[in-house]
């Protein structure tokens, strides 16, 4: 398993839906940590990874997931739910979780349609999957919301779903390779560029926590921030140009367009140095680069991200296309500042 399959898999098994990213980022800056490199928290909750006081160029990925919140507890005992970011319920649906209470008790569950018995419900393939039809099965000895109230569960509390991380043929197959496989690609090339390296540069690395619900990169950057290089996924489906085996580099997306320089100056890297790539257009996309761009941040913005199949479901990437993202922000590093 390449190295960034390996952290990839590490970062996935640590729970993160929006709001609750404490974990993964602990575990992110005690790695770094660990090879010499700096990082330090924002008043909002990011963390930003470098050993250089000044960075010109700073490279964003985001370490929420989609997940869900308690919305409340049902007579039964069981829980109904609110979603977090733009969770796909058909694609969640029978799979497990984690509710995690406000004092840190875990307990586990299952995402289900009400009444989910085809020998009780003729109607159960029919039925629309919506917030409302579905509740949070909870594997505890609960009959009535009271019996759920002594475990501790509240609303509020966060549900974290499994990711099902499972590497086949160079392809990686889990939820949550949006945008953590971007993340795990910006980790790698950290500890390749090594503690030194970082010093004479004058790059950080930014871990955003609130980019599901749309605000993850509004705020936090550092004041000599020039340039903002937004690593996320690059969408694989009909109208698009993008292979999982493949970097995206992101013409436009909802938002608009990305800075023309910046972008050129990635398409003819990855040309010159024969990096798998395509050029594309994402119509229902947004990123950390559009929060930054809407909240008034005066730097260029680019987006790349390797090819992901199927978004926001069971999504896949392959090993490939995380390597050729790698080696694109390499390029553009090289390129800008001589190394």
């Amino acid at each position: 398993m390449e190295r960034v399959v390996e952290i990839l898999k590490e970062i996935l098994e640590v729970p993160s839906p929006t709001g609750y990213t404490k974990e993964v980022l602990e575990h992110i800056r005690k790695l770094l940590a660990e090879n010499g490199i700096e990082s330090h928290y924002t008043n909002k909750g990011a963390l930003i990874a470098g050993n250089h006081p000044e960075p010109e160029l700073v490279i964003a990925a985001h370490v929420d997931t989609l997940g869900a919140m308690v919305k409340g507890i049902l007579p039964n005992g069981h829980l109904s739910f609110t979603r977090i970011g733009g969770l796909l319920l058909p694609a969640f649906e029978g799979e497990y979780c984690t509710i995690i209470t406000r004092s840190g008790k875990r307990y586990r569950g299952t995402l289900l349609l009400k009444n989910p018995s085809v020998h009780v419900n003729k109607d159960a393939a029919k039925k629309e999957r919506t917030e409302e039809n579905m509740y949070i099965r909870l594997d505890a000895e609960v009959e009535k919301k009271e019996d759920t109230e002594k475990l501790g569960i509240r609303p509020g509390d966060f549900i974290a779903f499994d990711a099902k991380f499972e590497y086949v043929n160079g392809f990686v197959k889990a939820h949550f390779l949006d945008d953590k496989a971007s993340v795990a690609v910006l980790i790698d090339l950290m500890l390749e560029l090594g503690a030194e390296t970082l010093e004479k540069l004058p790059v950080a690395f930014f871990f955003s926590p609130y980019e599901e619900v749309g605000h993850g990169g509004s705020a936090g950057y550092p004041k000599s921030t020039k340039e903002l290089l937004v690593v996320d996924m690059g969408v694989v489906g009909e109208g698009t140009a993008g292979k999982e085996t493949a970097v995206s580099i992101a013409a436009k997306d909802s938002s608009g367009p990305y800075d023309y320089e910046m972008t050129t100056k990635l398409i003819e890297l990855a040309e010159k140095r024969e990096i798998p790539h395509t050029v594309d257009v994402f119509p229902y996309y947004g990123s950390d680069g559009s929060a930054a761009l809407r909240a008034g941040w005066d730097f260029k913005v680019a987006l790349i991200g390797q090819g992901v199949h199927a978004s926001h479901g069971m999504e896949r990437t392959h090993v490939k296309g995380m390597l050729a993202t790698k080696d694109l922000i390499k390029a553009y590093i090289e390129e800008k500042f001589g190394v």
